[in-house]
């Protein structure tokens, strides 16, 4: 098997933690908090149990592949993926142009994002103190809402964690950002992954606006791949047919 399909199977969490755009951040010297960082991190975790979604929705993502130093692993793939409260998710690749591999790595992000929808395997990555020790960095501005910036550390290896920063909105203590590197690559194949998750509110649903994740992939040099979101839909309004993918939900 090559070295490019092998990132493609292994390299499945290397885009998707369940996976560098810093747009409107202006990071601010290290200053004591506004409040304790205990309390900091706990009402963090107390608003992500609260931010889970009320009705179905859809989005449609649209994902970029491309390699450092070879453009036939170029491809770009649109994916409807379908989020059914409380833990099912489903999805189909809309379209897709270039390499198939693309469409391959998008079809394994999308399957480890089934596969952590689960409530057990949310609580293994959730941004707690039962999977992080965390430190207080400063505050920044970030799409124009004050944050609190903390230190992720780690308490185990482990590949849905991430050693870096997180960016807690002052007002609503939800997650705008997660940056850092993937604690343990899922491969050997994998030296290093770097990895940026945006998330923002549609509609009083919390959900992820971009990212990308920057793989240093042994032998073939770096790949990148990106994702943002095009179009965000409750089910209500999807015109004219059912809900797609609602008899393929899974949990």
């Amino acid at each position: 098997m090559g070295v490019g399909n092998q990132w493609v199977i292994n390299g499945t969490l290397a885009a998707s933690v369940v996976l560098l755009s810093s747009t409107g951040v202006a990071q601010k010297a290290a200053s004591p908090a506004t409040l304790p960082l205990d309390a900091i991190i706990q009402s963090t975790e107390k608003a992500q149990l609260m931010a889970g979604p009320q009705v179905p929705y859809q989005i449609i993502r649209e994902y970029r592949l491309s390699g450092a130093k070879d453009s036939k692993a170029d491809s770009e793939v649109v994916a409807e993926v379908n989020f059914k409260p409380p833990d099912s998710e489903a999805y189909k690749i809309d379209r897709y142009s270039g390499s198939g591999r693309g469409q391959q790595l998008v079809r394994s992000v999308l399957d480890h994002e089934i596969e952590v929808s689960s409530k057990n395997n949310k609580d293994r990555s959730a941004i707690s103190r039962d999977n992080y020790t965390f430190s207080y960095v400063g505050e920044a501005t970030l799409d124009g809402q004050p944050c609190y910036v903390l230190g992720l550390k780690p308490k185990r290896p482990d590949k849905d964690l991430i050693a870096g920063q997180v960016w807690v909105d002052k007002g609503s203590f939800l997650i705008r950002q997660i940056q850092g590197d993937v604690e343990k690559t899922p491969s050997w194949w994998l030296k290093k992954v770097h990895i940026t998750l945006v998330f923002a509110d549609l509609e009083g649903t919390w959900v992820q606006k971009s990212m990308e994740a920057v793989a240093d992939v042994r032998l073939v040099g770096t790949h990148t791949l990106t994702s943002r979101l095009v179009d965000y839909r409750k089910a209500s309004e999807v015109a004219g047919t059912p809900f797609p993918g609602e008899p393929t939900f899974r949990k």
